[in-house]
């Protein structure tokens, strides 16, 4: 991948939504710099997918921050002894929603992209086809990006650092229509709560059932595999 083009950090967890966004940035012309996190989350298939998913899509570099928000709880992803829920998505933010995760997540992309001399930063929440969560809507993602030119030298300095959030406002169909038009392989993602270590999906978790529901209403097959299939 040629030198010139523009770095951008790419949040990817491994999933649907983030392996899109790694395609759009690329397909925008960035150099993307792939950054994950193994946060203690029980779906830690999550990050054999995100590999997967840099090394398909010619990641210029793809880095795994180790962080323990399961010193925390208060998540069923990051704390056993709450269930994730697998009857249907209810109103409400859900108890799958862990506390800052998207904060801490983008501050430390803030941090690496400052390093890199990185001025973009890219993030595959959705505000349409979501399980509730506060830290995916766009007056969230407009207040990030106000913080971050505030404190950071690069903003003091007249830098102006952008979040790119290109899921906003598309449905789970249309982040699959736009994945496949760039060549996604969307079948080395993992999108479940609860897959096993081989990254099967349970099938009826939240994001199961949001995946599931976008591959039929864009008129495909997930290519992904269920456990007990």
């Amino acid at each position: 991948m040629p030198d010139s083009l523009r770095p951008a950090v790419i949040l990817l967890s491994g999933g649907l939504d983030s392996a899109t966004t790694l395609a759009i940035a690329r397909h925008e012309g960035f150099r993307p710099h792939c950054l994950s996190f193994d946060y203690g989350q029980r779906h830690r298939a999550e990050l054999t997918a995100s590999r997967r998913v840099a090394q398909a899509q010619g990641a210029a570099e793809h880095r795994i921050v180790r962080l323990d928000l399961a010193q925390f709880g208060g998540s069923a992803l990051t704390d056993r002894n709450i269930d994730v829920p697998v009857d249907g998505v209810q109103p409400g933010i859900p108890v799958t929603y862990v506390p800052a995760r998207n904060t801490i997540m983008l501050s430390l992309a803030l941090a690496w992209a400052e390093t890199l001399g990185c001025r973009d930063i890219f993030v595959g929440v959705n505000a349409v086809d979501y399980s509730g969560y506060p830290d995916c809507r766009p007056e969230y993602i407009a207040a990030f990006e106000a913080m971050a030119n505030l404190a950071t030298k690069a903003g003091v300095e007249g830098e102006h650092l952008s979040i790119h959030a290109p899921l906003m406002s598309l449905s789970k169909a249309d982040i699959i229509r736009r994945g496949t038009a760039l060549g996604v392989d969307y079948s080395v993602t993992v999108s479940c709560y609860q897959a096993d270590d081989e990254g099967r999906a349970c099938g009826v978790c939240d994001s199961c059932r949001l995946r599931h529901e976008g591959f039929a209403a864009a008129g495909r097959a997930d290519p992904g595999p269920l456990q007990g299939r």
